[in-house]
């Protein structure tokens, strides 16, 4: 029985010291927990009184307003220009024919774009025939000269003999109107024999001004006559123009000597003229008038290419912005302007020429506004920003 006393109060003497050790170990760890609970309600409070403190800096609702920088573009001179398109060609193009009788060509001497001079041989025609009523007319003119020879030496005579008496007054008439008559008939043979061989040089197809050659269209063998049509074509100079299509508007702002910039397509490249006609009539149907561009020879522009042209027609005074500040969507382009108040607002703009400078903005900014020059896509209307202006 004391034996059994004994145990058991070992026993009870240990669930004591194991029910203050489990105690002991709740007490700690309530304790670590109300001093992260006081840490985070300190940091809260802390952090809570330097939002009362940012003031202005903080956006409706608790967040940090966000930085953007801003611009204020003014007004610059810019030039105005007119885009449009059109076809390119040669500016003066002179279709060359036969200009005589015709007949079987027997060589073709030039080829496309193949340069020529003035007067240059492009093609020549068969002229066997042409060549022996030459001889016979040339022949006929030897005829003529020796019976006007011989006509003025009895004339020479008889004056001589006149005086004498041996001649009479009445004869020598005759002779004078014979001698006379023999001079005509050498003049008339001459005449028909430089017409012959007027005729024979016009077979020979010649170029009318010096310039290029566009187009060939003769073989040799080939018979041909007036009725044949242009057997070439030749560039005046080589040079070029461009056939720009314009709206009736734009016609009335052009004058002649605007500078141009022409690109044809398909190619990078940039050439520059300057407007030497515009169209003194418009196009009943599309109401729209030619402006000819001028340009200089290059072997990029070909007649009959297209070719896009922005011609300067002016200058005005517009703000000017960067490409990053313009935006655009289903509505058109637009900005966003920073106002009085920090917020941002949506403003409608037009857009006008590129300049190295940027984008020309002809409606809808004054010049004076603070324009977000950058990431107005994440932005909204009425949103609070801190503006930053950037420096010019």
């Amino acid at each position: 029985m004391d034996m059994n006393r004994e145990t058991t109060g070992f026993a009870s003497s240990d669930t004591l010291v194991v029910v203050d050790r489990g105690r002991r170990r709740r007490i700690a760890l309530i304790a670590g927990v109300g001093v992260i609970v006081v840490a985070l309600l300190a940091a809260f409070f802390l952090m809570r009184g330097g939002e009362e403190k940012a003031g202005p800096a903080t956006a409706e609702g608790g967040a940090q307003a966000p930085t953007v920088t801003v611009v204020v573009p003014g007004r610059q001179t810019v030039d105005r220009s007119i885009s449009a398109t059109g076809s390119l060609a040669a500016r003066v193009d002179m279709p060359v024919g036969v200009a005589g009788e015709g007949g079987m060509v027997t060589r073709v001497l030039v080829q496309p774009g193949q340069w020529v001079s003035a007067g240059q041989t492009l093609a020549v025609i068969e002229r066997s025939v042409q060549s022996q009523e030459a001889a016979q007319l040339a022949a006929n003119v030897q005829v003529a000269r020796a019976d006007a020879e011989l006509a003025q030496n009895e004339f020479e005579r008889s004056e001589a003999l006149v005086g004498r008496g041996f001649v009479s007054k009445a004869d020598l008439d005759r002779k004078r109107a014979a001698r006379d008559a023999a001079a005509a008939r050498v003049r008339v043979a001459q005449a028909q024999l430089n017409a012959a061989r007027a005729r024979i040089g016009r077979l020979d197809i010649r170029s009318p001004a010096a310039g290029l050659v566009l187009e060939r269209n003769v073989e040799p063998g080939q018979v041909v006559s007036p009725g044949s049509g242009a057997l070439f074509r030749v560039a005046k100079g080589g040079e070029m123009e461009l056939l720009a299509q314009l709206s009736e508007s734009d016609l009335a702002s052009l004058r002649v000597g605007a500078p141009a910039v022409v690109t044809p397509v398909g190619t990078d490249r940039k050439f520059s003229g300057q407007v030497w006609q515009v169209s003194p009539i418009i196009n009943e149907q599309n109401r729209q008038g030619i402006a000819r561009v001028a340009l200089a020879y290059d072997p990029a522009l070909r007649p009959g290419g297209f070719a896009n042209v922005e011609i300067v027609s002016g200058s005005q005074e517009a703000p000017v912005l960067p490409e990053s500040a313009i935006l655009s969507d289903e509505r058109g382009s637009y900005v966003y302007v920073v106002d009085s108040n920090n917020k941002v607002a949506r403003r409608a703009v037009q857009t006008g020429p590129v300049t190295p400078q940027g984008i020309a903005i002809t409606g809808g900014l004054s010049g004076r506004e603070n324009v977000v020059l950058r990431a107005g896509g994440f932005l909204n209307p009425g949103e609070t920003v801190r503006p930053h202006r950037q420096r010019g």
